[in-house]
């Protein structure tokens, strides 16, 4: 008997147009009750209860179930129970709401499935992407002879900067090709300096590429936060002193916790004397690019010799989303590799573009649809705007809690990040408790669903965190928010003194 698989697949058959209508429609059906329904950030459910409910949804048939079924699964179990980022009182990491227009594009993008790694197998989404890779270097500042490419995020970013740093040092210090002999044994004489706040995955990156942890030195911060230059530069001088090979430096504009965006034209100052590669991890912060009051904070971010930047941040697009950026594009050739069916040295005699040039991928979507969507709907002064409206959400949100007795805030916002935790009116002698009382206090909220925020230490201290990306957020919800805090805040500590009281009867 011959099987039929048309209704599966996207081609010209009425079956194929019924079941693409009827599964985008449920699904867009399904995601619009939700954003009406919901009237906080999480269910509440525990973590056993999910996962209960999700093995026993995970029961895969051998013949298929009838569409409605399957979709009020999807409903009941994994959208219910899943954290609606694009609620105002999701504030607890660097996870955007994303944007329509990025939504739509969405759409697009996993309909075409394109590849992006040779130009045969995505003929117009090449340009696409290298268009609009040339329109962010225009707005960097770099020149003509700037490049560089989508990738999965800021991890995959940092991992290139290191990269390409690394094959280099080993090429001007060792006179060896990486990408062809190896490491030298020379190479455990390699180091990076960046900021003690800078993000883990300097680090990661340095251990997978074969330097270690170890290479990574971490450089004292000042008051605000950023990378001091006097103790960078001090540090170079007793690791040249040791014998050893400073080769990197990393500043950060916008680290996870603070916000803080590192003094750039220092940082490349220095690097310029000590002869580093300067690489700039702008995940956060990259979107002060087109900021109307805070674009100052990256007018030097040209003077980087790489730059991370995550579009599935600030920028509002769906994850995965970021880009890779070079001042120099011949520095790209650090990491070719030429593939005879995929990217032959021959295919540029013809003007080819070859995007798995410049990647450490191979398969790689088509996300430059999402921005330049985006971008196209919604004009970039009106990004600014909405960038801008959460940066001053946050400040004011700081001075609130500032004027909170109960409240210690740890930072001036420099982004949209508040760092700060509960503090008893009635100290504890013990930090611990304060510590403890935080804890619960992070805990209790996301287990109601209303509030979802972070925590996070700094000097050994428990903190909380608001990341406030949501432009639909108001400084009435903050107050909401923080008198609600004060009220939690009083009943653990009344609690926690009764706890302690009956303690030392008994004792």
């Amino acid at each position: 008997m011959e099987k039929s698989f048309g209704e599966w697949f996207l081609h010209p058959s009425d079956k194929s147009e019924n079941m693409y209508h009827t599964l985008m429609d449920k699904a867009v059906g399904l995601i619009a009750d939700q954003t009406v329904r919901t009237n906080q950030p999480f269910s509440g459910a525990s973590r056993q209860e999910i996962q209960s409910a999700v093995r026993e949804m995970l029961t895969i048939p051998a013949t298929g179930q009838k569409t409605d079924r399957v979709m009020e699964e999807i409903q009941n179990v994994i959208v219910k129970n899943s954290l609606w980022v694009s609620h105002p009182s999701a504030m607890a990491h660097l996870h955007c709401p994303p944007l329509i227009p990025s939504l739509a594009a969405e759409v697009i993008i996993n309909a075409l499935n394109q590849s992006m790694d040779s130009w045969d197998q995505s003929p117009a989404a090449t340009y696409v992407e290298t268009e609009f890779i040339q329109f962010f270097t225009k707005h960097i500042g770099y020149s003509d002879e700037a490049d560089g490419v989508f990738t999965t995020g800021g991890t995959q970013s940092n991992y290139m900067g290191l990269l390409l740093a690394r094959n280099k040092a080993c090429q001007t210090h060792f006179s060896v090709n990486v990408q062809e002999e190896g490491l030298p044994a020379e190479a455990g004489r390699l180091r990076i300096l960046c900021s003690e706040h800078a993000h883990f995955t300097v680090q990661k990156s340095a251990a997978q590429l074969g330097l270690g942890t170890n290479a990574v030195i971490k450089v004292a911060t000042n008051d605000q936060k950023q990378l001091c230059v006097e103790d960078a530069k001090e540090k170079i001088g007793h690791l040249r002193q040791q014998g050893l090979l400073p080769f990197m430096i990393v500043a950060t504009a916008g680290t996870t916790d603070f916000g803080s965006v590192d003094c750039i034209g220092d940082i490349a100052k220095l690097a310029a004397e000590e002869q580093l590669w300067f690489h700039v991890d702008a995940a956060y912060g990259g979107a002060l690019l087109f900021s109307h009051q805070y674009r100052s904070s990256v007018r030097d971010l040209h003077l980087a010799d790489s730059i991370t930047i995550d579009f599935h941040k600030l920028y509002y697009q769906s994850i995965s989303c970021g880009a890779f950026f070079v001042k120099h594009k011949q520095d790209f050739q650090q990491i070719a590799f030429h593939a005879d069916y995929l990217n032959p040295e021959d295919d540029h005699e013809d003007g080819v573009i070859n995007l798995v040039e410049k990647s450490v991928q191979t398969t790689k979507r088509f996300d430059a649809l999402k921005l330049l969507m985006t971008f196209k709907l919604m004009g970039t002064d009106l990004f600014g705007e909405m960038v801008d409206y959460t940066i001053s959400l946050a400040k004011e949100t700081a001075k609130l809690l500032k004027n909170e007795p109960c409240f210690e805030v740890l930072n001036e916002p420099e982004l949209n990040a508040v760092l700060f935790r509960y503090v008893p009116l009635h100290p504890f002698e013990d930090e611990r408790y304060i510590d403890e009382m935080n804890l619960e206090l992070q805990c209790a909220f996301y287990q109601s669903g209303e509030l979802i925020m972070a925590k996070t230490k700094q000097a050994g201290k428990v903190y909380l965190k608001f990341t406030m990306l949501n432009p639909l957020n108001t400084i009435s919800h903050m107050k909401t928010h923080i008198e609600r805090m004060k009220q939690a805040g009083e009943k653990i500590e009344k609690e926690q003194g009764e706890i302690r009281y009956e303690y030392s009867v008994r004792d």
